[in-house]
């Protein structure tokens, strides 16, 4: 039942409710829940512009503030970042910062506001490799700066995993072409379906390039290497937004993994009717990676999660499970197995230090030369609001390298 997939789960607030949430707000003077986003968004002050109904100025502060605003509003795992810093939380719970920054973006796209700014061309060329989150934030800063930027990307449309992997459900297509097209208007140049394998080349011919390529390969687990009934979960989720949820799934369907990508999976296979998922995760709850919200919404759809279990054996379709702290096992049988254990980059391919460490070290996003690296295989989480945050720390350091400083 596609229906639901293609339905946004959580519903916006009208103006009546994020004049009510906003008015909850402590005003703090030195606000936590601004210190605590990783992207530098701001809450404080566009919570305080809401709640003094002036929504425009709110807007300018999270677009100026975060290029990729209007995403991170629906992505956002807020509750590890602004919301677990709001002080509110101390008295009832958390302001809900992301569905009034959501709010506030669909307000400006309403409206057809036109916030940010170009400075004349300054001469210096740049070339960004993936069209992900960073590297499109990547991209945005460096031309308002004033540098002609141009995107490479290997798909036949631009937003990576955006685009291919974020359920319908949580991110509409048409919310990331709208933010793609905002990019777009600053002057960047995105050209698609073409794959960089020669970054000597492109070293040449620009000023500066930029590698924003993510982990967009799912691992896989040696005991189902081959299984045709195998699959894995960025695979699973890419060919169902591709097909806009017309897609057959059996009606037993087990998933391994316990992160985002495994919680976005099998509430996936719930909302398309699937009737019985069962999620077996290596960490126990105290131990959970994934997102509260997340989890919350897998439990609603009526997932079975069982926690601590580690697959050991194979027989068939059946998987044999031994629990990491306790003597007991557990078997599962299942039409269909999709694995959400992690994901890698494909840096390989170019041969680079950054292919054997998976990521650069903090503070060092310069590779070599004048070829510098931005989202998953550089420092941080990996998450889209990170991804802003190192795309907007890569385009400061494109134009200190730039600028000679």
């Amino acid at each position: 039942m596609p229906e639901k997939y293609l339905k946004e789960y959580e519903v916006g607030f009208t103006p009546r409710l994020v004049m009510e949430e906003a008015s909850r707000c402590l005003l703090c003077h030195d606000a936590p829940c601004s210190s605590s986003c990783p992207a530098g968004t701001d809450p404080a002050k566009f919570i305080r512009s809401v709640r003094f109904k002036n929504v425009k100025g709110a807007a300018e502060t999270v677009r100026i503030n975060n290029i990729l605003g209007a995403i991170c509003a629906r992505v956002c795992p807020t509750e590890r970042y602004c919301q677990q810093g709001c002080s509110r939380s101390g008295i009832d719970k958390p302001i809900d910062i992301g569905r009034i920054q959501r709010y506030i973006t669909d307000f400006e796209d309403a409206t057809k506001m036109n916030i940010l700014e170009v400075k004349p061309f300054n001469g210096k060329t740049v070339a960004v490799v993936g069209s992900g989150p960073s590297g499109l934030a990547t991209a945005g800063y460096l031309a308002m700066d004033g540098y002609k930027v141009t995107i490479y990307e290997r798909n036949v449309k631009a937003g990576g995993y955006l685009r291919y992997g974020i359920p319908e459900y949580r991110l509409p297509n048409a919310v990331v072409d709208k933010e793609i097209k905002r990019i777009q208007k600053l002057g960047v140049e995105i050209v698609c379906n073409h794959e960089i394998t020669d970054l000597e080349d492109l070293k040449k011919r620009y000023d500066a390039v930029v590698l924003a390529i993510g982990h967009s390969k799912g691992k896989i687990l040696p005991l189902f290497a081959g299984k045709r009934f195998v699959k894995v979960a960025v695979d699973f989720l890419k060919d169902v937004k591709r097909r806009k949820g017309e897609i057959k799934v059996p009606e037993n369907v087990l998933v391994i993994g316990g992160g985002d990508v495994a919680m976005d999976t099998v509430t996936t296979l719930k909302l398309l009717g699937v009737k019985q998922v069962t999620d077996v995760v290596y960490e126990t709850f105290e131990e959970f990676k994934a997102s509260k919200k997340e989890l919350e919404g897998a439990q609603k759809e009526g997932v079975t999660i069982i926690d601590g279990y580690v697959p050991v054996a194979l027989s068939g379709k059946t998987v044999k499970f031994k629990h990491r702290y306790i003597q007991s096992e557990l078997k599962i049988k299942a039409d269909l197995i999709i694995l959400a254990v992690g994901q890698y980059t494909e840096a390989g391919l170019f041969d680079l230090e950054v292919s054997k460490t998976q990521e650069v070290k903090e503070n060092d996003n310069l590779i070599k030369d004048n070829l510098f690296a931005a989202g998953d295989i550089a420092h941080g989480e990996k998450t889209v609001v990170y991804a802003v945050r190192s795309g907007k720390e890569v385009a400061y350091r494109v134009k200190q390298f730039l600028e000679g400083k």
